[in-house]
């Protein structure tokens, strides 16, 4: 069982695959583009807001806290 998607797929080693190679793709444009550099380090709202960029496209609770 997969967690939850925005992608509707429900096999849990096909969402690993498409969430590694979406969030490596996001993490490249976040150095590329100096996107990493705005976050203050060492905070939780820089870490929350890294975790929404980089899975803001498989996840609807990227970013948040339950």
């Amino acid at each position: 069982m997969a967690l939850d998607n925005k992608l509707g797929i429900t096999d849990s080693s096909e969402l690993a695959r498409v969430e590694e190679k979406v969030s490596k793709q996001k993490a490249l444009e976040m150095f590329e583009t100096g996107l990493l550099n705005t976050f203050e380090v060492g905070t939780f709202k820089s870490l929350s807001g890294i975790h929404k960029h980089l899975f803001e496209d498989i996840y609807g609770f990227a970013g948040k806290v339950a």
